[in-house]
């Protein structure tokens, strides 16, 4: 597994309460372990698995990603090789939030809600890419 932070001084679904303030433990709503979703995946050899901040999500496209991870070969993925893509998609998603123009996701959504926004969304970003080079059957799992 590789992991790429920038910061700016398969789909993302994430807990929100309104339009920029995710839901945190708070005297507001305290969110408990056991209120997360879960959910299992079949993988296999050659996937690739992206986990990251909503500093990606929040100003990438999933098509703008996908393209980013078909540069890696899924059939001999290096170190090397997700170390770049991950580098690379945290720099993309770090121009495009400082983008005052760029009608990102998080534009998108913030005007799905009456919000008046255009831009990027300055925002911590972090990307982890591990590929699946090895799978196994276990009748347990």
């Amino acid at each position: 597994a590789v992991v790429s932070t920038q910061s700016t001084g398969r789909s993302h679904k994430s807990h929100t309460v309104a339009v920029n303030y995710p839901q945190r433990q708070s005297h507001i709503q305290l969110l408990l372990p056991s209120d997360a979703d879960t959910a299992t995946i079949s993988i296999q050899r050659g996937d690739l698995i992206v986990m990251a901040t909503d500093g990606l999500f929040d100003n990438m496209f999933q098509k703008q990603i996908v393209e980013r991870l078909q540069q890696i070969d899924r059939n001999a993925p290096t170190y090397e090789g997700l170390k770049l893509v991950a580098d690379k998609l945290a720099a993309d998603a770090r121009n495009l939030a400082m983008d005052e123009e760029y009608m990102s996701p998080f534009a998108v959504k913030a005007q799905h809600y009456g919000i008046n926004f255009r831009g990027g969304k300055l925002d911590d970003i972090t990307v982890l890419l591990a590929s699946v080079v090895d799978c196994w059957q276990d009748e347990k799992t």
